[in-house]
């Protein structure tokens, strides 16, 4: 087990915190492959792959009730406290939002079965690479978690910043392409829901960084400015 895991809990029962620690890994494996299967189905209209990505949900969800039942069995049997308890919060958390990023990659995914027209592949090509930028972002929150590395999880929460601008700018891009052909607004209508669905994904991804934080450094940073975080937990 990493170094940064086995220096906070106990003995005891460090392989069942192991082991679901695992299965929150996979399931985020799982669901990064939802996200990213999403985007090729949008990119390349391809209505077939987001079928399976609406298939795929179903799994998603079962693992996701799986490992909270593996989590309320850990606190009813073993009853953890400090470090131990923060690490089973931590994983009940990460959870739920990795249940939502696979909502959200549903729901993009969808865009893939509405016929797009060919004058809006210029949107669909910034789309996608704001989708890349998230997708990258929940590779690197995924790879925080496993290693539990606080420094690691602080970059990919700055960088919801940085979506949150690219979020900014594609809806005012889709809202003058709106208003120049009113026509196209109930296709468009669309695209604008999955732009908003990233946004959420960057959202999810900087709520997991905050639980390896937390469960690292002790601290809930929910509500803390980037520079006090920085200075006064991460330690620069």
């Amino acid at each position: 087990m990493d170094h940064n895991i086995s220096k906070h809990i106990s003995g005891n029962f460090n392989q069942e915190l192991e082991n679901v620690r695992n299965h929150v890994l996979a399931m985020g494996g799982l669901v990064e492959q939802q996200l990213n299967s999403a985007l090729d189905a949008v990119n390349d209209s391809n209505a077939e792959l987001a079928k399976k990505v609406e298939h795929g949900d179903y799994k998603v969800n079962a693992m996701e009730v799986s490992i909270d039942e593996e989590c309320t069995r850990i606190i009813a049997k073993r009853q953890p406290a400090a470090s131990d308890l923060r690490l089973v919060v931590a994983i009940a958390k990460t959870i739920a939002d990795l249940e939502r990023i696979g909502d959200e990659a549903r729901r993009i995914a969808k865009v893939a079965l509405e016929s797009t027209a060919k004058d809006q592949q210029g949107l669909l090509g910034n789309i996608d690479n704001m989708g890349r930028h998230v997708s990258q972002m929940l590779h690197d929150v995924l790879d925080a978690f496993a290693r539990m590395d606080a420094e690691a999880a602080f970059r990919v929460h700055k960088e919801d910043a940085k979506v949150d601008r690219e979020y900014e700018a594609l809806t005012r891009q889709i809202m003058t392409y709106m208003m120049e052909d009113p026509r196209s607004i109930p296709k468009v209508m669309d695209l604008v829901w999955s732009v908003r669905s990233l946004e959420r994904i960057g959202d999810r991804c900087q709520n997991i960084a905050e639980y390896v934080i937390y469960f690292v450094k002790g601290k809930d940073i929910r509500h803390t400015s980037q520079d006090d975080i920085e200075r006064d937990i991460i330690g620069k």
